[in-house]
Formats: C-alpha cells, structure tokens, sequence
C-alpha cells in the first residue's frame, strides 16, 4: 500500500519560483518509479517528470525540461518538484503518484496518486 501527500501549491505570479512536496508511506509495494503529473481544467493528466527508486534517473516533459527539477529524500520520505519561470500554463492541479513499472509517462501506469495540489500562475 502506498499513501501519497503533496502539499505547497498555491498562487503564484509569471517568474515565480514554487517546490512541490509530497509525502510517502511505502508498505509492500515495489517502487519503480514516483511521479509528478498535473491537470488543467478541461485537459487530459499529463505527465510532467519521474524520477526512478533506484538509481534516481529522472526524466521531464518537453514543456518543462529546464525548468523543473524532480527530487526526493529518502530519510524524510518526500518527493520534491523544484518549478522555476513559473508561466500560466503551468496552472494545473499536480499529482504525486507512485508505479510499479517501467511505462514511466503514462498515468494509467501509476497505481497510486495522492490528493493533488493546486497550483495557478497569474500574468
């Protein structure tokens, strides 16, 4: 069973800078990979960045590669999203999410998610 929390959305301006945490309790489940992945009103879940259990190799989306940085800390069980050169379009609900595979881009892959946490970006 894994039990995800993410917290520190909120609203922010064009440029701004914001981290994203989520908090995990992992109990006989076999992490691949966690994920952050965000929904804007009316569009489909997309993915967003992943970072894989063992070797922590991470990998982004076209729309934020160099501007987000996925990360975690072991010791505090905590996924981070470091999001830099905030924009509107990065307003969106973001999810933290766990899987078990290596399909590591698709959401329906994930088999756990937390609650989510809005983040809106004002021009």
């Amino acid at each position: 069973q894994v039990e995800l929390v993410e917290s520190g959305g909120r609203l922010v301006h064009t440029g701004d800078s914001l981290r994203l945490s989520c908090t995990y309790s992992i109990r006989r489940f076999t992490t691949y990979a966690m994920g952050w992945f965000r929904q804007a009103p009316g569009k489909e879940r997309e993915f967003v960045a992943t970072i894989t259990w063992d070797f922590g190799n991470t990998y982004y989306s076209d729309s934020v590669k160099g501007r987000f940085t996925i990360s975690r800390d072991n010791a505090k069980s905590t996924l981070f999203l470091q999001m830099n050169s905030l924009n509107p379009a990065d307003t969106a609900v973001y999810y933290c999410a766990a899987t078990a595979t290596s399909n590591l881009l698709t959401p329906r892959s994930y088999a756990f998610w937390g609650q989510g946490t809005q983040v809106t970006v004002s021009s």
